[in-house]
């Protein structure tokens, strides 16, 4: 009986010890933003850096160093590729073409990335796909926030949901 009791104290407290291990946090945040008087969509995208490399190396099997001294205009170039094949957006119905235009690296381990969509006379829905680090790594979440004609809507996109639809 003695023993039992040792035992489960020994179960006790090796529970309590394991629920203070860290658990690292996979999230994105984007914002999109309709900009009616430009006819443009403008998108900036944060994604931790570390992950970032991780899962264009595990999509391309190419090492890259975005977002620290050593990257070269290969990183930049699967990185914008990497956006490209993993956010889109659908306007009306019609894919259209996201700009990249910046990068710069905010806090030592987030990439922020400003993006672009010229050209938008009209915007009835907004169609968004967003897959980025979702195949690298089932937890990941990207928290996507939009605005348009004065209002807000957040849309949170995992492994299991891909593409939301927006209509106004």
């Amino acid at each position: 009986m003695k023993k039992n009791a040792i035992y489960f104290l020994i179960g006790i407290l090796f529970l309590s010890l394991s629920s203070f291990v860290f658990h690292k946090f996979y999230m994105g945040i984007f914002q999109v933003n309709y900009v009616a008087e430009k006819k443009m969509v403008q998108i900036t995208s944060r994604i931790f850096v570390d992950d970032l490399n991780n899962g264009i190396e595990k999509k391309y099997h190419k090492k890259t160093f975005i977002g620290t001294e050593k990257e070269t205009q290969a990183d930049l170039d699967l990185l914008k590729r990497y956006l490209s094949e993993n956010f889109s957006i659908k306007i009306n119905g019609q894919p259209k073409t996201i700009v990249f235009l910046s990068k710069e690296l905010e806090a030592d381990d987030v990439l922020v990335c400003y993006s672009k969509i010229t050209g938008v006379e009209k915007l009835k829905t907004l169609e968004i796909t967003n897959t980025i680090l979702t195949d690298w790594n089932a937890e990941q979440q990207n928290i996507t926030h939009i605005s348009a004609f004065g209002t807000k809507r957040s849309v949170l996109f995992t492994e299991s949901s891909r593409k939301e639809v927006l209509k106004y």
